[in-house]
């Protein structure tokens, strides 16, 4: 049994015995005594149904997931058009490091991007203004909150890769 956000419980794991389907597949087996046998099948699940478990573990955390496992970690937002050219080599940086990211050049005022990025649930929010751009640098914002860091690009990536990511990937940056 599973328990999500708002106290329901679900049965998940089953285990069920299967007489049918082996007569329909005509499995047999040949016994000690040498006759032919007809099995009877076990059907496990862990986790239940997949669909199940996955809706569950979408609101347990209300779609908000850890970064590990968000489908898109990062967000690489620019502020200005200026900082265009260094959003999509950040972008590409973090890609390459291991890390689900999509680019936001679009020609809006950073103030219609962040909710934009807040609703759509991305854990992370990567700044880049004039500023960022002559420094070559990141303003982090971890979303839905407020605060926020700068840090170079390289130690962006190397606290981003910290932060509870799947292990393999500090494996595949290193």
């Amino acid at each position: 049994m599973l328990r999500d956000a708002i106290g329901r419980d679900w049965q998940c794991g089953t285990l069920q015995v299967d007489f049918v389907l082996p007569e329909r597949l005509e499995a047999e087996y040949v016994a000690e005594d040498g006759t032919r046998k007809r099995p009877v099948m076990l059907h496990r699940a862990i986790l239940g149904s997949f669909e199940r478990f996955l809706g569950i573990l979408i609101e347990q955390h209300a779609g908000r997931f850890p970064l590990w496992l968000a489908p898109v970690q990062v967000v690489v937002a620019t502020i200005v058009s200026d900082a265009d050219d260094f959003a999509r080599e950040a972008a590409a940086a973090l890609t390459k490091a291991g890390l689900r990211v999509e680019l936001d050049l679009r020609n809006e005022k950073i103030n219609r991007k962040v909710p934009d990025h807040i609703n759509a649930r991305v854990p992370i929010l990567a700044i880049i203004g004039r500023r960022e751009a002559e420094s070559r640098s990141l303003v982090l914002r971890r979303l839905p909150g407020q605060a926020q860091e700068t840090l170079p690009l390289e130690e962006a990536i190397a606290q981003l890769l910290g932060e509870g990511t799947a292990p393999d990937m500090a494996e595949r940056s290193a």
